[in-house]
């Protein structure tokens, strides 16, 4: 029994090393995407108010990829369900530098939402990392490979500020060329993902209902929780870059702040999951919703260029505390039958919702301005803060 307990122990952790890497190779292309495409929209489309509408695009894409992606990887597999994301994403990458050639604003949309569909898939790489995992190492295999994205923090806007005039004189074609190669990598490194494929049970074990799933009061604070984490994040983010440039500021200083914002992000995975283990769930995760508001005060505070890199990387801290925290609630929800179901909805609500806010970041910087847009962050941050208050004070119960 220990060999085996050891063997499963080894593969669990081999694979959140693979996983990690695949993290990072999916957020290059989402940090660059993050860095360019309200730029790209910006420089294509008649209306600039549909600037970043193709990174809406995007989120909706990932949105509606949630209940397929998931429940083929429950017929066929983790590795199986990778592969096809990936190639998603050399498609869309071949579109986008195709749509930035020509200059049609429309096709560039049509591979923001392709990649959309290799994000979509590529949400489930955290949940993977939770297969086979327990205790303890659960939340930190979530968080090691949520941390895969500090490469994507470094090499993302790097390689974008590096490829932006590679094909010019047609500015940011060169980067969505150089995501090609990447999305390819990403397509080799999945290949060697080992996660079995889901057991009879697993595919045919007795399920509750979806809306008896997510009326548990863990299910509806941990989708509190993902909804505000990643929504907010979503729309002060995606106007950042916009912000920036409408304050003087230059394409670098933007490039250089969603660097910072994205390290953020991601480099505290290192130890959240150990945060987590000493401090508790509930508290990490009022801590983040803490930061989301220390972020807003900061970039309230002044538009200069320290304002908008020091709240960014607020921005990212109150990220990862929160949704790491509610990705790791969210797997005390659920049977094993019940896996595909539960994180296919859960992404679904959660994405649906950054998909409207990334669609509208770049509409409400140009009717509101960058004020307005952290000043209605702040509600939801609160709401967040409650609902895990609440949750934290209820009297402890046996297994759901």
């Amino acid at each position: 029994m220990t060999d085996v307990s050891t063997t499963a122990e080894a593969r669990s952790r081999r694979n959140v090393m693979l996983l990690a890497f695949a993290q990072a190779l999916v957020m290059i292309g989402t940090s660059t995407m993050i860095a360019e495409a309200a730029l790209v929209g910006h420089m294509l489309a008649e209306n600039k108010a549909l600037a970043t509408l193709p990174m809406g695009l995007m989120q909706l894409a990932a949105m509606l990829t949630t209940f397929p992606a998931s429940y083929l990887m429950k017929l066929k597999g983790r590795r199986f369900g990778f592969t096809v994301g990936a190639s998603f994403g050399v498609a869309g990458q071949v579109v986008c530098v195709t749509a930035v050639l020509m200059g049609s604003f429309q096709m560039f949309c049509a591979g923001a939402m392709l990649n959309g569909v290799y994000n979509g898939v590529g949400l489930f790489y955290r949940f993977a990392a939770a297969d086979g995992a327990s205790g303890a190492w659960k939340s930190k295999a979530i968080s090691y490979v949520l941390a895969g994205g500090v490469i994507a923090g470094i090499v993302g806007p790097e390689l974008a500020k590096a490829t932006h005039d590679l094909l010019a004189p047609v500015a940011f074609a060169g980067s969505f060329a150089a995501l090609i190669v990447v999305a390819i990598l990403a397509v080799l490194v999945v290949q060697y993902i080992d996660i079995p494929v889901p057991s009879g049970d697993e595919r045919h074990g007795a399920t509750r209902p979806l809306g008896e799933l997510l009326t548990q009061p863990k299910a509806v604070v941990a989708l509190i929780a993902g909804i505000v984490a990643y929504a907010t994040m979503s729309l002060v983010m995606n106007a950042t870059p916009l912000a920036m440039v409408a304050c003087g500021l230059m394409f670098e200083d933007a490039a250089r702040t969603i660097q910072a914002h994205v390290l953020a992000m991601f480099a505290p995975s290192f130890f959240t999951g150990a945060l987590v283990n000493r401090f508790g769930l509930y508290r990490i995760m009022m801590a983040g919703a803490v930061l989301f508001a220390a972020s807003a005060g900061v970039v309230l505070s002044g538009l200069t260029f320290w304002h908008f890199y020091v709240g960014l990387i607020l921005l990212g801290l109150a990220w990862n505390f929160l949704y790491i925290g509610a990705t790791t609630l969210l797997t005390e929800t659920y049977r094993p039958s019940e896996k595909a179901k539960m994180q296919a909805a859960n992404d679904f609500l959660v994405f649906g919702t950054v998909a409207a806010t990334a669609a509208g970041a770049g509409a409400l910087q140009h009717a509101f301005g960058w004020a307005t847009i952290n000043w209605l962050s702040l509600p939801f941050v609160i709401l967040a803060f409650v609902a895990v208050a609440w949750l934290a004070a209820r009297p402890k119960t046996g297994a759901a």
